[in-house]
């Protein structure tokens, strides 16, 4: 359905708010140290927790032996799961800590010390001697493994498997045929603000401070874990310093922390180690992904397969929907797309940056870049001769779809006339030089908020208060809403203060999958514009019915990312010159906030190509990275060049104030665009990443 936004201001003021590169609000309080982070907020007599990891990869605690913790001065209490408050079963049992005595994988919670400071808590968890009874275990995803099966559905509710049209008889029938394999090993999230939580019980009133994404949901989990009733609990989640999906659910630390604070009858605050989120926090799951294409003369695509094989843990299921994207970007008459995943003693994966999209389309787009190499067709072209009029998998007309504009405006911008098509036949000395195109997609994605405004001052002189459960993760949430309610009360930004961040708000869903103001906006823009129609004081909107009636069209952003690249020849390391990103995402609501989005998504993407990765060791069952000392992410110096531009996209199938989510597309293309730019300059394929001296030096001496 169309939105109806008739009722938009279009008065010079409003036209001047949104859409205009205002100001983070909260950017003064940050640089000034005066936001007040999860692990800033002591309360009196606050006590401290510090959590023990089992050091099996599978296996029970046969024992534990705390007599020599205790004995420290200023010991509180060891929480096992003998002694541990007693949970309800929760949705996520990963967050079903200190129950058992099962240990599913190594770094799994089987203890908290708590003390009376921070030195305290840790020195009592070394002392503590836990003894394990071990079992064997299994670690390592192949694409031969015995165990593989075809899940139902994949992260996001996507189902496991889908096919149109008759894949293996178009794949048989085309002239050329390409069978590649992608892989990918396991990433990490590292937020700089660590998981941390304080936690304190006043009168059987939860109150809790958070490193969350999303209060509302921390709120109602802890409910359920506790046996409360949700008013019974307030999260505060104020200012958050990134979580990038792995702080999308509620973490071990929230709950450690509350069952500390209820044992000890003491407000504690927990932190979770560095080194050991990598075992509790998720992961992006390694992945196998086979590519079958078949392309007819021209370099339409006829068949397009799309298999991905990936892991979970045997706690919980979770699958990476590495394969969706092939649903979404490229017509072809016969396409199948799925997923196999296998259950190991492992962490249990989660959300990271962009899942499945991510993922799924450094896969596509590398293999899109293989055909057009072979066919000898300009990559830009054969992207372009292969847009789809509707949404593959579902037949739906798309909302808007840009792709081909975002494209050529961004070949234009980058000089890709320039480009000689005949890889390894640039070079600056040892340097090999190339330059390579990567188109990105991501899906459009709304759920239902509330919110509330109110009237306050006099007519001469009005202000309004807004009030909804946002999280601002550093998106610069806080600014873009407020521009939202001036644009639609006609007033300067101003006059609007917003308050964000608590579970004692109005209900709003979390800040993930690009979601949060497309969400928490139409709440806010439905509020004012009901307070502003009624000439009311106060006014609280729910948005289920409107959001749930949005089902005609595909709703997707889309971009092109353009890299180039150097290579040493000699000693195989790649460096970035330029990267240059190109977007539709419907309307631009705050240019400045929005074009750190997009830069700030591109520069993960670089380190998803170049830097990052994740290990398992097969005999241990655990990550070998465990600091940002060994998991690399890049710096200011690896990107020299980077810049972000968008295409004026008007989409009035959306929400009321047009804006598409723009936190991971990109992110998207950004690794397929550089490993298609190294293939470029060295004339050799590298089908996995991170694209790390070792392995490109290896190739370029053969």
């Amino acid at each position: 359905m169309a939105v109806d936004d008739t009722s938009t201001r279009t008065d010079a003021t409003a036209q001047r708010v949104l859409g205009s590169p205002a100001l983070r609000r909260e950017g003064r309080a940050k640089v000034t140290g005066t936001a007040r982070y999860a692990a800033e907020h002591t309360p009196p007599h606050c006590a401290y927790g510090w959590p023990v990891a089992a050091a099996v990869p599978r296996g029970s605690v046969t024992g534990i032996d705390d007599g020599e913790a205790l004995a420290l001065p200023g010991a509180l209490a060891v929480l096992t799961h003998d002694n541990a408050p007693r949970l309800g079963e929760p949705d996520d049992p990963t967050l079903h800590l200190l129950q058992s005595p099962r240990v599913p994988h190594r770094g799994w919670y089987v203890a908290l010390a708590v003390g009376e400071t921070l030195e305290t808590a840790r020195e009592m968890a070394r002392a503590l001697r836990v003894s394990y009874a071990e079992e064997p275990h299994d670690s390592l995803v192949s694409a031969d493994h015995p165990e593989l099966y075809h899940p139902e559905q994949a992260n996001g509710g996507y189902p496991g498997d889908r096919e149109t049209g008759d894949f293996d008889a178009e794949y048989a029938a085309a002239p050329h045929r390409f069978d590649l394999t992608y892989t990918l090993s396991p990433l990490h999230n590292h937020p700089m603000e660590p998981h941390a939580a304080t936690a304190v019980w006043e009168g059987g009133h939860l109150i809790a401070y958070d490193s969350s994404q999303g209060a509302t949901l921390v709120g109602q989990t802890l409910a359920a874990l506790f046996g409360l009733d949700p008013k019974q609990v307030t999260v505060v989640a104020e200012h958050v310093g990134g979580g990038f999906g792995s702080k999308g659910t509620p973490r071990a630390q929230v709950v450690l922390a509350a069952m500390g604070a209820r044992h000890t009858g003491r407000a504690v605050k927990v932190v979770l180690p560095r080194r050991e989120l990598c075992s509790v926090v998720g992961h992006r799951a390694p992945t196998i992904q086979r590519l079958r294409i078949g392309a007819r003369e021209d370099g339409t695509l006829a068949a397009l397969g799309h298999e991905a094989i990936t892991h979970t843990s045997t706690v919980t299921e979770f699958v990476e929907q590495s394969a969706v994207p092939s649903r979404v970007m490229y017509g072809a008459d016969g396409i199948r797309t799925g997923h196999q995943v296998v259950a190991l003693d492992v962490p249990t994966p989660s959300w990271m940056r962009a899942p499945g999209d991510a993922s799924g389309m450094l896969a596509l787009e590398c293999a899109m870049d293989e055909v057009a190499t072979e066919l000898g067709i300009d990559p830009v072209e054969l992207r372009l001769r292969n847009i789809p009029d509707r949404e593959p998998d579902s037949g739906k007309p798309f909302s808007s779809h840009h792709l081909a504009d975002c494209l050529r405006e961004g070949a234009r911008r980058f000089g890709w006339e320039r480009r000689d098509p005949r890889p390894a036949t640039r070079r600056d000395g040892d340097l090999l030089l190339g330059m390579g195109v990567a188109a990105s997609t991501y899906p459009v994605l709304v759920a239902p908020s509330t919110a509330s405004v109110q009237a306050l001052g006099d007519g001469s002189d009005p202000s309004y208060h807004v009030r909804v459960n946002a999280t601002d993760i550093g998106t610069g949430a806080r600014t873009v809403l407020a521009q939202i309610a001036a644009e639609e009360l006609g007033v300067p930004l101003d006059a609007v203060r917003i308050d964000v961040g608590s579970s004692d708000l109005p209900t709003a869903p979390l800040a993930g999958g690009s979601s949060g103001t497309a969400s928490w906006g139409w709440a806010v823009h439905k509020a004012c514009r009901e307070l502003r129609e009624s000439g009311g004081s106060i006014v609280t909107v729910d948005t289920t019915s409107d959001v749930q009636s949005q089902d005609e069209y595909a709703r997707h952003a889309f971009g092109a990312v353009f890299a180039e690249v150097a290579v040493d020849a000699v000693t195989g390391e790649v460096r970035t010159r330029r990267l240059l990103g190109v977007f539709a995402a419907g309307r631009i609501l705050n240019a400045r906030t929005a074009r750190s989005q997009f830069i700030g998504g591109m520069t993960m993407g670089l380190g998803m190509a170049l830097t990052e990765h994740s290990s398992l060791d097969p005999a241990l069952g655990g990550f070998v990275e465990k600091d940002l000392a060994g998991y690399h992410v890049p710096a200011h110096a690896d990107v020299p060049d980077i810049d972000a531009h968008w295409i004026e996209e008007h989409d009035p199938h959306l929400n009321p104030v047009g804006g598409k989510g723009i936190g991971e597309i990109g992110i998207v293309g950004t690794p397929a665009a550089i490993a298609n730019a190294v293939h470029h300059a060295t004339g050799r394929r590298y089908r996995e990443l991170p694209l790390t001296p070792d392995r490109v030096g290896v190739l370029l001496v053969e």
